[in-house]
């Protein structure tokens, strides 16, 4: 039952932010921020971890759960340094993620070859 709640909720929001993409003449860019900043809010609202042990990894997988990692980073990290947490927190609490797609984008890189246009 997790795997259809994950994969229900993970598609709702996918089909929201494809709608959005359709509807607005938003850049995918900026949509992109959009997701990471609405899910900082809602973490620092306190809707957001309710939300995640609902729908699991449907809720902490796209973009709303990065920024709901860069949140609680930063509030843990201004917890325990201060001030200065603001700067530190979100870069400890996202570096593995951002590290696993860059390393992961890498080796994927080295196994497929670019389609130039003619």
């Amino acid at each position: 039952m997790d795997y259809v709640k994950a994969f229900v909720v993970g598609g709702i929001i996918c089909a929201l932010v494809q709608i959005l993409m359709e509807k607005t003449k938003l850049l995918p860019g900026r949509i992109m921020v959009l997701l990471v900043c609405s899910g900082a809010v809602l973490s620092f609202l306190g809707i957001y971890e309710p939300f995640q042990e609902f729908a699991g990894a449907g809720a902490s997988v796209p973009l709303l759960g990065f920024g709901n990692v860069l949140m609680k980073g930063v509030k843990e990290a201004v917890d325990n340094e201060g001030v200065l947490g603001l700067f530190m927190g979100g870069f400890k609490a996202g570096a593995v993620g951002c590290s696993g797609a860059l390393i992961f984008g890498y080796i994927a890189s080295l196994f497929s070859s670019p389609k130039m246009r003619k």
